[in-house]
């Protein structure tokens, strides 16, 4: 009666699926509960945008109107048109975010091997085996004997203690770990399109101010040469007007390798050449990107990060695979079995009579393994220790970025105000000090330094504005931002079907969450 009863208590625990696998706590949040406020933190800009006058006055923007980052589609938040081609052709040709998408495929096929295990082998097989005896062994006349057979074989290993569960648990979770991976590969694609494309706006732009600094720099140095030849300027004049012009001269050639060589990473994120028939771009100044995205609570992190989300899907994979080295110190049930037909001639083998079958269930107990069931258990409670940390760091790591955002953000227009009052003063400063040397007041080195110096300043600011921008794009990816393509739209789950050129057909998570 008792061997009964335990014989239904192991029945009733394979039924629903036990496993030995501990139960699952998400470890706490490494972090504050919320982000760093004061300070740099304190001034966070609203809808308003940094003004391009003298005064560095600010213009109206869009605004988010207090959508999280992962409602708002990347078509929301960017408008030049250019920007969002290069992003719609990134999405379709990036090997980078092709390689995820196959990763992801590997990943469901693996488990569904795994899955496999948890159900019965039915194997169709048919044979023939011939064999001869010498007569002074053989009992009958007979020296070769023939036997034909066809029939099932069907093998079964009884999940009674969760080992395959756990090992599908595990596999599963593996799944939904390169689903997320891949998720995150396409966000960050869409914040790397736009911040290389920012960076090709900034090396324009650069290369505009050099090239008026040149023109500018090579009249004044033709005055100067002409007024040296004529004999009413002296050569330091020249040389010092000549320097000018040899430092725009370099600056517009190494400025011209950076354009080129920028053009060459954005067709790399892209995966193909650029086309031909792109739509008219904004200028860096005109981008108006959303500035007042709430930044809400480091806890929303958990739920808008797909590296987050990947790295808890790896704690959970090592957590089931505990308990399949926990169900490998107890006993493996296997039932193997077959059902056919067997005869010395093959017209006899459907004939009454030839019926044959077999049942073959055994157990298998380890007994002695040289400690390695006990090296398995251990190895993979290390392994959950090292994914309980790798989950902990990836939540550090998404507050830090959302924390260096926001201390970017509230500094940021500050700066560029300054630096667009600086440009004008250092403009006027330069009026002032040709005017000077013309009327014979002051030395042509005033005139040379406040050249030198707007050149500065001007270059300065529009690296101000480009990393501005970037910090916006980056925020917003930091943020979860980048998934859905317009606002509205229901997000897709992380291994949705896509079309990615030569990416094979995806398996959709429903398939996977059948087992």
């Amino acid at each position: 009666m008792q061997k009964h009863s335990l014989i239904a208590v192991a029945v009733a625990l394979f039924a629903a699926g036990c496993t030995m696998a501990p139960k699952y706590h998400r470890p706490d949040e490494p972090v504050s509960a919320t982000f760093p406020t004061g300070g740099v933190y304190e001034t966070q800009p609203g809808a308003t945008q940094p003004g391009a006058g003298p005064t560095g006055t600010s213009t109206a923007a869009r605004s988010a109107n207090g959508q999280a980052a992962a409602d708002i589609g990347w078509r929301d938040f960017f408008v030049d048109p250019r920007m969002q081609r290069l992003i719609e052709i990134a999405l379709k040709n990036n090997r980078d975010l092709r390689v995820s998408v196959l990763n992801m495929q590997a990943s469901a096929a693996q488990y569904r091997i795994v899955r496999a295990g948890l159900f019965p082998t039915l194997d169709a097989a048919a044979s023939q085996s011939k064999q001869r005896t010498p007569r002074d062994l053989s009992s009958t006349p007979m020296t070769i004997t023939n036997t034909y057979s066809v029939g099932l074989n069907a093998s079964w290993e009884i999940d009674f203690f969760g080992r395959i569960q756990s090992l599908k648990d595990q596999a599963l979770a593996q799944y939904l770990a390169t689903a997320q991976a891949r998720k995150a590969a396409e966000i960050l694609l869409v914040s790397q399109v736009a911040d290389q494309y920012l960076t090709v706006l900034e090396l324009d732009d650069l290369l505009t101010v050099t090239q008026n600094t040149l023109k500018t720099s090579q009249e004044s140095y033709r005055i100067a040469k002409l007024q040296f030849d004529n004999g009413t300027g002296s050569e330091l004049d020249l040389r010092q007007s000549q320097t000018v012009v040899e430092q725009a001269n370099a600056n517009l050639q190494a400025q011209a390798r950076l354009r080129a060589q920028g053009e060459n990473a954005l067709v790399l994120l892209l995966g193909e050449p650029l086309p031909a028939d792109l739509p008219p771009g904004l200028t860096l100044n005109d981008q108006n990107l959303l500035t007042d995205i709430p930044a809400g609570l480091p806890s929303d992190l958990l739920t808008r990060r797909p590296d987050i989300m990947e790295a808890e899907q790896n704690l959970l994979a090592a957590n089931a695979n505990i308990g399949a080295a926990r169900a490998a110190f107890f006993p493996k049930v296997s039932l193997t079995g077959s059902f056919g037909t067997l005869s010395p001639s093959l017209g006899g083998l459907f004939k009454p009579g030839s019926a044959a079958w077999s049942f073959a269930p055994s157990i298998t107990l380890p007994i002695f393994e040289g400690g390695e069931n006990l090296a398995n258990l251990d190895l993979a409670n290390i392994q959950k220790k090292v994914q309980i940390a790798t989950y902990e760091k990836a939540i550090q790591t998404a507050f830090r970025e959302v924390a260096d955002g926001l201390a970017a953000r509230g500094t940021y227009d500050q700066q560029i105000q300054a630096l667009e009052r600086n440009t004008f003063a250092e403009q006027r400063r330069l009026d002032l000090s040709n005017l000077r040397y013309t009327n014979g007041v002051d030395s042509y080195l005033s005139v040379l330094t406040a050249q030198t110096d707007l050149y500065s300043s001007q270059q300065s600011l529009i690296t101000a504005r480009m990393q501005r921008l970037q910090n916006l794009v980056d925020l917003y990816q930091a943020l979860g931002g980048g998934w859905i393509e317009r606002a509205g739209e229901q997000p897709r789950p992380a291994d949705a079907p896509v079309d990615y050129g030569a990416a094979s057909a995806p398996v959709a998570a429903s398939a996977a969450a059948a087992g």
